[in-house]
């Protein structure tokens, strides 16, 4: 699923109206219908308090077509006007002037904090106040209005983005913003939905279609792509039934240190879980006696020295390298990772200690094959590009390095996101379970056991993201996000694959089209 930016959304509005022939007003009208059609299919005419708060923008406009829709079918409707400057859109004054027609029960006008209206817990409360037109900060009375918002404990539905956030920076003032409980958003989802600093401004979000162009929406190319089922399934990779393990590769795990062998045992078994055809391992001698006895599917090459890896030396043609998980940051080990860096040529994906020598000597990154796969988590992704002072520079700096060294970024997180060819594709599967040791490094053997088999190291790092999480989804179910554990992923991972051929389940039935008013 696309992620359009505020740009590529007003475009598209333009051009709806142009090739349809409609006005900007008549837009506004679907859009209002559709919100009403969900929450009218929801609340089946209950008399809940509606309390609908509308800017003085376009987003205020819908708010209004809202409002007057749920007055003709018989809602508990009380409709506000946040007077936060004297400007008006036209499509707001047209709808202003509609909803007066409707109703003797006019909007009020809020122009201060002394205006605000009394609101109980188990009314609701729809924000329709900025939405992705927001461009200055938040005047204080309507930033004392969200939290007026808040401090109700009232439901909150806002239209198309929470008040306050902006499409592409970060808020000036974090406390000048909705929390939203269910957020509406038109055509696409919002970046800011699935960032650390922003996604708890709304627990829950859908997208709403209001007929935007499809031509424009099919080939208009976004920066950002959310990533599901639906955009994972096509690369997936069939076998029939004549397949043998020399088709599918062979994935060489290198990685490990005293005390830390069951990195490598994890993302070895993730690896072949993953489907490569064939895995070995490369540890210090101390790694042996472990991987042989607790995964026998591996292969298993030991270092000359007991307890990390000094040298790298073997005589097998693996299809792929992942490096690092539990190796240490020992002189001798970088000095092995950058003498086998100056000869390497295959396929390669660095995890754990490998980012933080790399860290430690940014040169080496000159030396990463192109389309390296990076897996850092916060603390690794910021020793690799540098602090930052919200998401927002911390995309454009991961942009940067990705540019700059060739190399695939997953950055690890709630929202997973692979960096690719100036392009972020945002995961939507896993949860907080994942929050636990050992997770990463199966990550790491997913992505490399899905190279062994041929799959681009892009499509490796989507896919695999997807996979993981997925497997945990399913998991979770039985072991409950504490319980969760590293090796739970692995063995979890098959019906993760299986459920790619699942049927999606059916959508709500019964909402009402607007011609049916």
């Amino acid at each position: 699923m696309k992620i359009f930016s505020k740009e590529q959304i007003y475009a598209g509005d333009k051009l709806t109206a142009e090739r349809q022939n409609i006005t900007s007003t008549e837009l506004m009208e679907r859009a209002g219908t559709q919100i009403f059609n969900w929450m009218h299919a929801r609340m089946q005419g209950a008399q809940v308090p509606i309390h609908v708060f509308c800017g003085i923008g376009n987003n205020g406009g819908d708010g209004l077509v809202l409002a007057r829709h749920l007055i003709t079918h018989g809602y508990n409707v009380h409709t506000y006007i946040v007077n936060y400057s004297d400007k008006r859109s036209k499509d707001f004054l047209i709808n202003y002037d509609r909803i007066k027609s409707t109703t003797k029960k006019w909007p009020t006008l809020l122009k201060c904090a002394e205006d605000f209206p009394e609101i109980h817990p188990n009314d609701i409360i729809v924000d329709a106040v900025f939405g992705i037109g927001l461009n200055r900060p938040v005047v204080d009375w309507v930033k004392q209005l969200f939290q007026h918002f808040r401090a109700t404990k009232a439901f909150t539905l806002s239209i198309d983005i929470p008040s306050g956030l902006y499409t592409d920076k970060a808020s000036e003032d974090p406390e000048a913003v909705v929390y939203a409980g269910f957020t509406l958003s038109f055509a696409s989802p919002k970046l800011v939905f699935f960032l650390p600093e922003t996604a708890k401004y709304t627990i829950q979000w859908e997208i709403l279609d209001i007929g935007l162009d499809p031509e424009y929406l099919y080939t208009t190319q976004t920066e950002v792509e959310l990533v599901g089922k639906h955009e994972v399934l096509p690369n997936y990779i069939a076998r029939d039934k004549f397949s043998h393990k020399g088709q599918f590769g062979h994935a060489l795990v290198i990685g490990g240190s005293y005390g830390k062998i069951g990195a490598v045992t994890l993302a070895s078994r993730g690896a072949l879980s993953a489907g490569a055809g064939l895995v070995s391992a490369y540890v210090p001698k101390c790694g042996y006696l472990p991987l042989q006895s607790g995964f026998p599917e591996a292969m298993v090459i030991t270092d000359k020295d007991e307890e990390k890896i000094t040298t790298l030396n073997f005589d097998i043609e693996p299809t792929v390298i992942g490096f690092g998980i539990g190796a240490g940051t020992d002189t001798k080990t970088i000095s092995a990772f950058e003498t086998f860096l100056k000869t390497n040529k295959l396929p390669l994906v660095v995890d754990a200690d490998g980012l933080n020598i790399l860290a430690k000597k940014k040169a080496l990154l000159k030396l990463l094959p192109e389309f390296t796969v990076l897996t850092p988590h916060p603390k690794e992704l910021e020793r690799l590009i540098g602090t930052w002072k919200d998401d927002f520079e911390k995309l454009e700096k991961v942009k940067a390095f990705s540019k700059k060294h060739k190399v695939i970024i997953v950055v690890k997180g709630a929202n997973s996101m692979v960096a690719f060819n100036e392009r972020f594709f945002v995961n939507t599967t896993g949860n907080p379970g994942l929050a636990t040791a050992g997770s990463g490094d199966v990550l790491t053997g997913i992505i490399t056991g899905l190279i062994a088999q041929g799959y681009h190291p892009s499509t490796a790092a989507i896919f695999g993201a997807y996979l993981h999480g997925k497997s945990a989804d399913i998991a979770v179910e039985d072991f409950g996000y504490q319980s969760l554990i590293a090796s739970h992923i692995v063995e979890y991972l098959g019906e993760a694959f299986i459920d790619l051929f699942k049927q999606p389940e059916q959508p709500p039935q019964g909402e009402v089209n607007q011609e049916q008013e």
